[in-house]
């Protein structure tokens, strides 16, 4: 039985098997992604949690952990220094495995890993007393005032209203106004002012009587 003889062994000894996955965790820190087979990209997945809970706790002790599996120092200067910020808001899963299909040639499935960066979610922030009194007060004094908008067209529309003259009306009190004017001359002139006498129609066939030479 293999207890606690955990992960795979890929046909290769402790010796080798151990600075393959030194080799390819390093490209994978460095690159920050590499392409594989799928069983060697989940087996690489410890290697590399591993070294980025290192870089997170950050003293000097973890750094020594990993320059004892990292082959190049820049790549661990890298990540301690960027991982703090990186994955702060994260305790695990640094990584994913993306499955590309088969290898052409022995027909070996492929897999892309990289690394993540998680989203960092910004806390929501508490309604206080206040600004739930606020917030209930808000659509009441909304109300408020679109009644009174309201009432203040209708006010401005009915002033309006009163002080227009329709077009039809305007020549009928100018009619009106004029006949009140020559019935007042008419009243205004005295009864005893010279009048005209009539001219009296003489018939057309009586002739003036000739007079005797």
């Amino acid at each position: 039985m293999r207890h606690r003889k955990a992960g795979s062994k890929f046909n290769r000894s402790s010796s080798h098997r151990k600075a393959m996955f030194r080799n390819m965790v390093t490209s994978l820190l460095k690159y920050e992604r590499i392409k594989t087979t799928d069983q060697k990209a989940k087996e690489l997945r410890g290697w590399a949690d591993h070294i980025i809970t290192l870089a997170k706790r950050g003293d000097l002790h973890a750094r020594r952990q990993a320059l004892a599996i990292v082959r190049e120092k820049a790549v661990v200067h890298k990540i301690f220094e960027e991982a703090p910020k990186r994955f702060a808001s994260v305790s695990g899963g640094y990584t994913r495995v993306i499955k590309l299909g088969r290898r052409q040639g022995d027909a070996a499935m492929m897999s892309l890993i990289e690394l993540v960066t998680p989203e960092v979610k910004k806390p929501k922030k508490k309604k206080t007393a206040k600004k739930k009194a606020a917030a209930k007060r808000a659509p009441k004094k909304a109300a408020a005032v679109e009644s009174k908008a309201a009432e203040d067209a209708a006010a401005e529309e009915s002033a309006a209203a009163e002080e227009t003259v329709t077009p039809e009306a305007a020549p009928a009190d100018a009619d009106t106004a004029e006949k009140a004017e020559k019935q007042a001359a008419a009243d205004e002139t005295p009864e005893d002012s010279p009048q005209k006498p009539e001219a009296v129609e003489t018939p057309a066939d009586t002739k003036p009587e000739e007079t005797e030479k």
